[in-house]
This record gives structure tokens, C-alpha cells and sequence, in this order.
């Protein structure tokens, strides 16, 4: 298909002011309206936006040369422990590192902001001294004003699209995609959908190394593919770099998942150039024509289950349907802050501040996303889940403390006619029923009570244990059916065998 204009022409009219730039969303009205062809020769470049959390985000600072030099061995700011990958003052400051102080509250990602924000942080850092470097400690006071360098430096943005999450088990998940109530009692969901940048451009005719784009309220640029790019399965990322002293705490905001940690929002604008009529049909893609899977984060693997697909269309309506039940969905992005990005990027454009760049290097397409190489593979429930001692609501309470002794366990689950969990009963629940005179079992019987998936893996069953103080899991299916039982006797005799 031969191009309408190039990236050049299109430079020219931005320079005499005469450049017709949309957003994505007013692109799509003028295809519906006029059509691509007619939209292809009236469009020089459609805008884009998305505004979400995006954890593999940091920033690079430079401190400059205390008097005497310190060689940094460690360094913290604001309590949040920096890497120190260079020479001697070089830092890197990873938005998901929490503070030592307070964790879960604040992390790498606020620093940042507070930076960005011109607020004063503290310094702390350690070194074991040399001849040159001789000085061992430091504390002192930054602003970003005081740095040589501040640079934001992410390898992994702007992902093309993002998972629906859920969670199927019996009890909340704190996760990358916010808290998840149990057995499918909410969905979240991250991205913009028509307004997404990658989505705009899926095949990255126009994006790559030295593309220009918006990114956290200035100018910065595509230096990359982000890392854990998968082109053929539609998660597309890229790697992005810009000078956060001329940032706005507008578009790059530090935040904290409950339970899961810290993490950086991110606000990125693409311009796309509408350079041939293809171009200028993806860019028009809407809502409705972009799909994602429904995954149950219920299960900690990284083959998680796909429950279905589900269109961006119907993930901004706030419902969803999963397993024929309308269950509420939420985004963690911002689609008001996207819209926000596209609309200052459109601006920028026309005023004439703001020029588009060819990239020197296309974002790959046919690279591969590989799990980690194990040497020794995880250790799942269903290798070691054992047959459970059951019983009804309805048994004898001596018929029970028999069954005990009979099967020399501390467990008897109990289930209803249809094979599902409905409690558990231990033997310390019998002993203190007998000592109290109690003979109705339905008065000893725990009603909530904390369970497995077979899928799951032995170090989170024993994690799962430790937090709620318990000794046993009953195993159980997707329908709450109990299948066996792991206490934690069976987890320690395997660690005591590997």
C-alpha cells in the first residue's frame, strides 16, 4: 500500500501549523462517519493515552561528588533502599522497592514522585571506603534540582493489552490487579482499551527505538522493546526514557496496592502518524473490536485458567459475565487521565511544539516471552493430597471422635450430599466438646474454613497455614466438592525428604 504522506511532510505542516491531528477517539468517529479512505487523506496524526500502573518503572540519579568522595556501597532515600548498578554516585531508584519504615505504604514509586514534585527527600548511604573514596557514611538532603542527572528509565510500559483478572478460590487475593474478593465476587482490569497506544499501531509500523512520544507530562522517547515483550500473543511493551525534571506529578503518581506493595502510574502518549490507509484503519480500532481473557488469579501459576474473553467495550460498562454470573469489573488505569494524555499530546502537536520522529529500528515482532529456566520444579497440592476423613453435620458426636481414632487423624471434614465442604471438626474440637458436655457436633463444627485447589503449589498451601494459624487444608475443586486433605505434617515430611 503505498503512503499518503510521510513523517517528514508531516513535520512541514506541524511547522506552518496546518498538521489535522485527532485523538483516537475522534479518529474513530470520523471513520464511522466518513470512512477510512476519507479519514486516511484528511489525518495526519492520531493521538493516544493510557494511564496505569506500570511496576517495572524506575528512575537513574546522579548525586554528584560528596567532599571527601564516597564510592556508595548502599543507599537508601526516604527510607527505600536504591540499587547502586554504576560508579560511585550513580543510583537507580525501582518503583516496587518499599521503604524499611513503612512498607506497603510507601515505596520507590513515591520517592520518585516526591522528586518530581521539587519536595525535599533524605539520603543515606553507606560505603566501605578506598584510597580515593575514603569517606564510609553520608546523610544529607536532595531535591531533583541538586541532582546531575534524573532520568525515568523504564523497561517494561504500555502494555498493548492487559488481562482481566478474577479470582475463583474461597478467599481474597492481593495482587498486581488490585484486591480480588473470592469465588468471582469482582473483576479489575488495566489499559485503555481504543485509547491505548500499541493498540493503535499493533504491528509497530510507526514505533520503535527514538520514537518520540508523551511520557509523564514531557518529552521522552521509545529506546526499545520493554522487557517481557510478546508480540505474537498481542502483549506488546516497550521500554521508555525521559528527563523526569521536567515531568508533572500530574501524569507520574506513586501508589501502593493493599497487601501487594508499591508500584509507579505511568502517563504515555503515543503519536501516531497516519502515513497509508492500514495505518489509519488500526488506528481507528474500537472498543468493541479489542478482546482480552478473563484469568483466575485464584490459582498461583503462571499458566493461570482462562475463564474467556471479554471486549474493553464490555469492561467499561462495569460488568462482565463469568461463568454465566454478571460479576462487577473496575479499571486500575484511568481512562479520564488517558483521555487527559491524548488531548495534551493532540495540543502540543498543534502549537507546534511537539515533532514526530521516524524510528531508526522498528519494536520486534517475532520475539518469543520465555518463563524461567528451574532446575528444581514446584511441588504441587495434587503430587501429595491424601484421601480425607469426611462426615455429615448430622453424625454422632462419639460416632466422629471414633472415626478419629479409627483413621489416626486430627481432621474430619465435613460435607454436605453433594460431596461439597460445609466445616471441619479437629480432634481438639472433640476433646474440648467432651470436657464441656457437649454431645450436638453441629456446635463444634468450623464453619469458616480455609482451603486448597489441587493446582496450587505446596509452598503457598504452607504460607496459607502459617498466616491463619492452621494445621490442615481441606482440598477442594473449582465447585467447593472436597477432593482430600494436606496437613502440615504431610508438607513437612516432603521438605524433610528433599
Amino acid at each position: 500500500m503505498e503512503n499518503i504522506r510521510t513523517i517528514e511532510e508531516i513535520n512541514d505542516k506541524i511547522r506552518r501549523g496546518d498538521a489535522v491531528v485527532l485523538t483516537a477517539e475522534e479518529m474513530i468517529e470520523l471513520v464511522e462517519s466518513k470512512g477510512v479512505k476519507v479519514a486516511a487523506k484528511e489525518v495526519d496524526v492520531v493521538t493516544t493515552g493510557t494511564f496505569g500502573a506500570m511496576c517495572s518503572s524506575g528512575a537513574i540519579i546522579n548525586l554528584g561528588h560528596s567532599d571527601p568522595p564516597i564510592k556508595i556501597h548502599r543507599a537508601w532515600i526516604n527510607d527505600v533502599e536504591v540499587s547502586h548498578p554504576g560508579a560511585a554516585v550513580d543510583l537507580y531508584i525501582g518503583a516496587t522497592q518499599m521503604s524499611e519504615t513503612r512498607p506497603f505504604e510507601y515505596g520507590g514509586g513515591h520517592v520518585i514522585e516526591d522528586l518530581i514534585r521539587g519536595k525535599e527527600v533524605e539520603l543515606r548511604a553507606v560505603a566501605y571506603g578506598t584510597d580515593c573514596y575514603p569517606r564510609t557514611r553520608i546523610e544529607t538532603t536532595i531535591t531533583k534540582y541538586d541532582l546531575n542527572q534524573f532520568y525515568l528509565l523504564n523497561f517494561r510500559n504500555c502494555y498493548q493489552r492487559y488481562n482481566c483478572a478474577t479470582n475463583g478460590s474461597d478467599e481474597i487475593k492481593y495482587t498486581y490487579m488490585g484486591k480480588l474478593y473470592p469465588r468471582y465476587g469482582n473483576a479489575t482490569f488495566s489499559g485503555s482499551g481504543e485509547l491505548n497506544p500499541l493498540m493503535k499501531d499493533p504491528d509497530y509500523e510507526t514505533i520503535g527505538v527514538g520514537t518520540r512520544i508523551f511520557l509523564g507530562g514531557a518529552q521522552g522517547y521509545v529506546i526499545g522493546e520493554g522487557t517481557q515483550h510478546d508480540p505474537k500473543s498481542g502483549f506488546g511493551t516497550i521500554m521508555v526514557r525521559g528527563d523526569a525534571k521536567k515531568m508533572s506529578p500530574e501524569f507520574i503518581r506513586g501508589a501502593a496496592f493493599t497487601k501487594y506493595g508499591t508500584t509507579l502510574y505511568v502517563g504515555i502518549g503515543i503519536p501516531i502518524p497516519i502515513l497509508n490507509e492500514r495505518l489509519a484503519a488500526k488506528a481507528a480500532l474500537k472498543d468493541e473490536e479489542i478482546f482480552t481473557d478473563i484469568v483466575d488469579y485464584g490459582v498461583p501459576r503462571r499458566d493461570r485458567p482462562k475463564l474467556g474473553k471479554v471486549s474493553y467495550k464490555e469492561l467499561k460498562s462495569g460488568k462482565i459475565t463469568i461463568k454465566d454470573r454478571d460479576v462487577k469489573v473496575s479499571p486500575l488505569s484511568s481512562i479520564r487521565k488517558a483521555r487527559v494524555i491524548a488531548e495534551t499530546l493532540k495540543r502540543w502537536i498543534e502549537e507546534g511544539t511537539f515533532f514526530l520522529t521516524a524510528p531508526v529500528e522498528r519494536l520486534p515482532r517475532d520475539t518469543v516471552f520465555k518463563p524461567m529456566k528451574q532446575i528444581e520444579g514446584p511441588v504441587f497440592l495434587r503430587s501429595i493430597v491424601r484421601p480425607a476423613v469426611t462426615c455429615s453435620e448430622d453424625e454422632d458426636l462419639e460416632a466422629v471422635a471414633s472415626k478419629l481414632i479409627e483413621n489416626s487423624v486430627n481432621h474430619i471434614v465435613v460435607t454436605g450430599p453433594d460431596g461439597k465442604l460445609t466445616g471441619i471438626v479437629t480432634s481438639w474440637d472433640i476433646t474440648k466438646a467432651v470436657a464441656q458436655g457437649i454431645t450436638d457436633l453441629r456446635k463444634v463444627i468450623t464453619r469458616k474454613v480455609f482451603t486448597a485447589l489441587p493446582d496450587e503449589t505446596v509452598d503457598v498451601a504452607s504460607r496459607r497455614m502459617a498466616q491463619h494459624g492452621i494445621s490442615a487444608l481441606p482440598i477442594v475443586d473449582s465447585d467447593g466438592r472436597v477432593l482430600g486433605i494436606v496437613t502440615s505434617e504431610d508438607i513437612a515430611k516432603l521438605l524433610g525428604r528433599r
